[in-house]
């Protein structure tokens, strides 16, 4: 499965991870309306494909993803297109990151280069943050007099807590990747010519594992975060229930009983 290499947004899937690779380098991967209507039907399309056990969202070029076009922002500013541009938030950033973090399969962020407003918020949706040590975060919202988007409010707090949360977005700097780490934003450093190795390394472990239970994984700390205790170990055993039935389970059982290793179809 793949997209055409002219598309601001490429899609490429082998051997089970599903790699979503925003393209448009001399913009720095910002997200004019184009971009955000091609990422929203693939983000959509890789969490319905049952082929696709792993997501990486990555970028090409300097950055990551720097967040809104803002060139494209203030075109519409100047042309009557206000109502156009702040819809965007309701038509495109919300069903994106909804999709984004709520699939039910592992989902690493391959930050490339500086991620910034809406792309740090992308990132940070992501199970896992594999930084390159040239790369940088920037919650930039402030520095444009805009509020946080694309699921920041719930994803930075959760991360490094409610009161950095608030500097991060008050103050708005890039964070070195090294910083990154320090703070919990990143998962882990690595050298930027190695990068593109360590997360297929990672992300082939990861789509070779049980995806009905690491998505329920994925599904239950979600959950916890907005429901009591008693809510949430309901619903852990809910996840049981449905983990219990799959034929991963059922593998990985007889496995362990004959002292082999077992071999998961992600279903």
């Amino acid at each position: 499965m793949t997209t055409p290499t002219s598309a601001p947004v490429r899609l490429d899937l082998v051997d089970g991870v599903a790699t979503i690779t925003l393209d448009r380098p001399d913009a720095m991967n910002s997200l004019d309306v184009a971009t955000k209507v091609l990422l929203l039907e693939t983000v959509r399309t890789v969490a319905e494909d049952p082929a696709a056990r792993c997501v990486v969202l990555t970028g090409t070029g300097r950055a990551f993803c720097t967040g809104q076009d803002l060139k494209e922002h203030i075109q519409l500013l100047h042309n009557g297109g206000s109502a156009q541009l702040f819809s965007t938030v309701d038509d495109h950033y919300n069903p994106i990151v909804s999709a984004l973090a709520g699939m039910a399969k592992p989902v690493i962020a391959a930050v490339n280069g500086v991620a910034a407003g809406a792309g740090a918020s992308l990132a940070l949706a992501c199970d896992l943050r594999i930084v390159a040590d040239t790369a940088g975060f920037n919650l930039a919202f402030a520095n444009v007099a805009l509020s946080c988007d694309t699921g920041a409010s719930y994803h930075l707090p959760r991360l490094v807590g409610p009161a950095k949360a608030i500097e991060l977005l008050y103050f708005p700097r890039t964070l070195k990747a090294d910083e990154a780490l320090e703070l919990g934003l990143a998962t882990r450093v690595v050298p930027a010519a190695d990068l593109t190795a360590e997360v297929t390394a990672l992300a082939t472990r990861l789509a070779a594992g049980p995806t009905v239970a690491l998505g329920a994984m994925r599904r239950s700390v979600a959950y916890a975060s907005g429901h009591t205790f008693e809510e949430s170990v309901a619903f852990e055993s809910a996840m049981m229930q449905q983990t219990g039935a799959t034929a991963d389970h059922e593998a990985a059982v007889a496995a362990f009983v004959a002292k082999q290793k077992p071999v998961f179809e992600g279903r």
